[in-house]
């Protein structure tokens, strides 16, 4: 994870303390050599503690707890002295070529906003990623079946269930007891149950065993083992410890390019459908549409699962007649600013509930993430009732 922005870190890391160095100590305070070395001192180590990081084969470490320090330490201090030196070294320029003043008012705003990121920041690795969303949603089809009518699923996702270790389980325990309230028909996951291992699913099993009693799910790309740097057959290994973890120890019904019926009390059907992950590059793509639709007539109401809402437009709506499809992976960014957030750069269906020709797809911000950090974003679970449009 960290490996592939490396170098960047360590660039604003060491410019940051570069500038702050030169344009201060140096030309106004002058302070001791011991006294500099003394500021240098975290910087060092964040340098050491990056490299660290990136030098770890997986994707993350196996103790998570390294990373969730290390982002901490990210956040409270490089981000704040980064944007204090970004301030100030553009008020700098400015009073030299625009004002002419001597005084330098990017070395206040640098202060305050700086003060400001390490106070957002600090809320959303404590209360933001504590709290929980419960969204209810409301959709009308025309060919529902009659029966179904108010039929209420639970659509939740990216557990990541080993960032739930130590106090967060409590968090988790939380999420588990607003599942179990909804007294849902049904309840669907839509993938990243872990981060990297399925040791994670083992150890919080108990837990989400009978809160999600029941669940139909799919996987997603933190389900296959793409994430971890070990030998084919290891690999494999990994895998089918998820499945059965899945399968056998929390009894659900795993969809790997599969279909599963429902049927009423009045002999009327929908199908529930799951492909595997179907993701753009770097994400794993393994999605079958053709044979998880198999035997589903197109005239039959059908729910599809798919963990990446990317999929929608490239391959749910082309190439199946899903009325409903449900999705994670984006998270909601964990983070929503004015209404904006970061994953719309990247894809228009990153979160909420979208439509097109009376076909509709819902993609949840899910339950949890790798990193603990949730700011205007809260863990959600989503309550969808399906009605027929009279």
């Amino acid at each position: 994870m960290i490996a592939r922005i490396d170098i960047y870190i360590i660039m604003i890391i060491v410019l940051t303390d570069l500038y702050i160095d030169l344009h201060y100590f140096r030309k106004h305070y002058h302070i001791t050599w011991w006294q500099r070395l003394l500021w240098w001192t975290p910087s060092i180590v964040m340098v050491v503690y990056t490299c660290a990081m990136a030098s770890i084969r997986d994707f993350a470490p196996n103790n998570i707890t390294w990373l969730n320090t290390y982002i901490f330490l990210l956040g409270t201090v490089v981000a704040p002295k980064s944007i204090f030196a970004l301030a100030s070294l553009l008020g700098s320029i400015v009073n030299k070529h625009i004002i002419h003043t001597n005084k330098n008012w990017g070395h206040h705003i640098g202060i305050l906003l700086g003060s400001g990121v390490f106070t957002l920041f600090v809320y959303g690795l404590t209360y933001g990623v504590s709290e929980i969303r419960v969204k209810h949603v409301k959709l009308y089809f025309e060919d529902l079946p009659k029966s179904f009518d108010g039929y209420r699923i639970v659509h939740v996702s990216d557990l990541h269930l080993g960032t739930f270790n130590g106090w967060r389980s409590k968090i988790l325990k939380a999420e588990m007891d607003s599942i179990t309230q909804q007294k849902a028909d049904l309840i669907c996951f839509t993938g990243d149950l872990q981060n990297i291992r399925p040791e994670e699913v083992e150890k919080m099993a108990a837990f989400i065993r009978q809160p999600m009693k029941g669940t139909i799910a799919v996987l997603g790309n933190h389900d296959y083992p793409e994430y971890i740097n070990a030998e084919v057959k290891e690999k494999k290994i990994q895998k089918q410890r998820l499945i059965n973890a899945e399968e056998k120890l929390l009894g659900w019904t795993l969809l790997r390019n599969q279909n599963t019926c429902i049927t009423s009390k009045k002999k009327e059907s929908i199908y529930i459908c799951g492909t595997e992950n179907d993701g753009k590059a770097p994400f794993p793509n393994y999605a079958d549409y053709k044979k998880a639709t198999q035997g589903i007539d197109n005239n039959t109401f059908m729910i599809m699962l798919q963990h990446d809402p990317s999929s929608w437009q490239r391959s749910i709506l082309p190439k199946t007649t899903a009325q409903l499809t449900l999705s994670g992976h984006t998270h909601g960014s964990q983070i929503e600013i004015f209404g904006w957030r970061p994953t719309s750069i990247l894809q228009h269906e990153d979160y909420g509930v979208y439509k097109q020709n009376g076909r509709y797809l819902n993609v949840t911000a899910g339950l949890g993430g790798l990193v603990p950090f949730r700011l205007n974003m809260p863990n959600e679970i989503t309550v969808i009732t399906l009605h027929v449009k009279k």
